[in-house]
């Protein structure tokens, strides 16, 4: 693959963005950790290489942590570079950590946030089933190799 470049997201990406978000994540918003943001709002890091988009985060700085909302690698290879984009706006933003949240049927992001450096932080056992009765019906009951959706995994990286 030639070499992923990262940038902030343009305005004129945002429906874009928009349209992959919905695709990837089953609408405009994600639910997590008691709370819903709205990707139309929180700021994005585009990855790109050889001239297309093969990958975009999405985040949002709180006091002194950056949280990752959504992270989405197109193409093997985009998610590292993505992970130390979003990793270097938080520290310029004046955070100490980086977290993320992720599902107990994504093995492949439970692989990947290891492998660059997160630990795991938290386990919130029956979160998602929560989060599908009270902030985002649409979320699946089934997830990756069909194992039920239902508890949420935090990852964390310190920044200083």
């Amino acid at each position: 693959m030639t070499d992923v470049t990262c940038r902030p997201l343009r305005d004129d990406e945002r429906a874009w963005a928009i349209d992959v978000l919905t695709a990837w994540w089953g609408g405009p918003t994600v639910a997590g950790r008691g709370q819903v943001w709205d990707l139309h709002e929180v700021p994005g890091i585009v990855a790109e290489a050889g001239g297309e988009r093969v990958g975009l985060v999405t985040y949002s700085v709180e006091g002194d942590r950056c949280e990752i909302v959504t992270m989405n690698a197109f193409v093997k290879g985009a998610g590292g570079p993505l992970l130390r984009a979003v990793a270097e706006v938080a520290r310029e933003a004046g955070c100490d950590r980086l977290q993320v949240m992720t599902t107990n049927d994504n093995a492949n992001a439970i692989r990947f946030y290891q492998r660059h450096g997160m630990r795991f932080a938290a386990l919130r056992v029956g979160a998602v089933d929560e989060a599908r009765r009270t902030l985002k019906p649409q979320i699946p009951e089934i997830g990756n190799d069909g194992i039920p959706i239902r508890d949420e995994i935090d990852f964390v990286m310190g920044l200083r």
